[in-house]
């Protein structure tokens, strides 16, 4: 097997209900790591991408995050329907979605 090219890290961390933080899990978490999954299958990449489902990754606000390696890009509130644009614009063409990107200010 070849070294992938892309690896994509998708938190599933889930919290207590009612926790002031909330998580990547109770917004949908899952559904994302499932879209990759399948959006990977589907594109013919396995073995050009890995997917990783992860515990918290930081910014739980602004869930479920996904980032992807090694581009070191960090997407906010992904849904089941943006896997296919990140799929098609960012591992397809090395065009990151901006309109997904998470900002730099949540780190400062």
């Amino acid at each position: 097997m070849p070294k992938p090219k892309y690896h994509i890290l998708v938190c599933k961390n889930t919290r207590p209900p009612g926790h002031p933080k909330g998580s990547c899990g109770e917004k949908g978490a899952m559904g994302v790591l499932n879209q990759f999954n399948f959006g990977v299958m589907e594109r013919n990449l396995l073995g050009r991408v890995i997917v990783t489902p992860t515990d918290c990754l930081g910014p739980c606000q602004m869930g479920p995050t996904v980032v992807v390696y090694p581009d070191g890009v960090w997407y906010k509130s992904v849904t089941d329907a943006d896997v296919a644009v990140i799929l098609d614009e960012h591992i397809g063409k090395g065009k990151p979605v901006d309109r997904l990107k998470l900002p730099d200010e949540v780190w400062g």
